[in-house]
């Protein structure tokens, strides 16, 4: 069976969304966008979009949620998955499943810690799975890219060579990272190979609607689009659970209090969301808060739960 994408007339998720898109364009203070990536710093904090696409492929929007947006550390949930199914529990020797308590890009666990990082979604972690993605593949960023366009039903999907160059410029702490892992023996293809991936993998752009169904197979309990298995059910959960604990950075308690839901976010504005069996969902504003989380994109979500009770909780 191949699920694809379509805009439903449904009303099952719309007059929520309508809702939600009233009420944020009346919230004032919407943040700023990313400044210390150029390239992104130009993005109006004003823009907003959300799609939430049920598990047969159903998708629904409001505002740009159809407008391609920087990805960044939201990719890191779709690298996780592509590894966790190649390889399986041995990634953990590599990687750990905590919250770091540290901003995002920190190096002062790696030292303590012998190299390996607290968990796949802090830019040490992740570029820990890229590195073994890379091994696995010999193409991360082209396994990915796959991945996403076969999910989401865009065979459009490309990387925005601007921001991968503007971020490539301005990693010398991703590169810090990269170097003092090796140095430990945690990476195990060279730092610049590593880098490149790393740096064009977050620069992937794609829309709400876009991400929402990409993230379908998470919300299936590993089951994709086309209705092959890419996790076991206890991948999958182990995914969302990751993702509750530690996918906005360190600001996870505050959002699983607030939204309820297993979520990633990255500083170009984007938030992704699991409904186990229910939706997934994408929301988009890329104004920041101090912890890089989107303002806009977190008060929507955490309407979305109270309006529909939708939650893990």
């Amino acid at each position: 069976m191949v699920i694809m994408a379509e805009v439903s007339s449904s009303p099952t998720f719309q007059p929520v969304l309508e809702r939600i898109a009233a009420e944020i364009e009346n919230t004032p203070g919407r943040g700023r966008p990313a400044d210390y990536i150029p390239a992104l710093a130009a993005r109006d904090p004003r823009r907003f979009g959300m799609a939430v696409a049920e598990p047969d492929g159903t998708v629904y929007g409001v505002g740009d949620w159809r407008q391609p947006f920087s990805a960044q550390s939201i990719t890191k949930v779709f690298t996780l998955a592509l590894v966790l199914a190649g390889q399986g529990d041995p990634l953990w020797e590599h990687v750990g499943r905590e919250p770091s308590g540290n901003a995002f890009n920190s190096l002062v666990q790696l030292e303590y810690e012998n190299g390996i990082p607290r968990n796949p979604f802090i830019n040490a972690g992740a570029l820990v799975v890229t590195d073994r993605l890379q091994a696995q593949t010999g193409d991360a960023v082209g396994a990915l890219l796959g991945f996403l366009r076969a999910e989401s039903g865009n065979t459009h999907l490309a990387i925005n060579k601007d921001i991968a160059a503007s971020e490539s410029a301005h990693g010398d702490r991703n590169a810090a990272l990269g170097h003092f892992m090796a140095a430990y023996g945690n990476i195990v293809n060279p730092v610049p190979v590593l880098l490149d991936q790393y740096f064009h993998q977050c620069s992937i752009e794609a829309s709400c609607a876009d991400l929402a169904l990409a993230t379908g197979f998470l919300a299936r309990h590993g089951i994709r689009a086309d209705g092959t298995r890419l996790l076991t059910r206890s991948q999958a959960k182990q995914i969302n659970a990751i993702m509750l604990t530690c996918g906005t950075y360190d600001a996870a308690g505050e959002f699983a209090y607030r939204v309820g839901l297993p979520g990633k976010s990255g500083v170009g504005g984007g938030i992704i969301a699991v409904v186990p069996g229910r939706c997934t969902l994408c929301v988009w504003s890329p104004g920041l808060d101090e912890r890089g989380n989107s303002v806009a994109g977190v008060a929507a979500l955490e309407r979305f739960t109270t309006l529909t009770g939708l939650s893990v909780f």
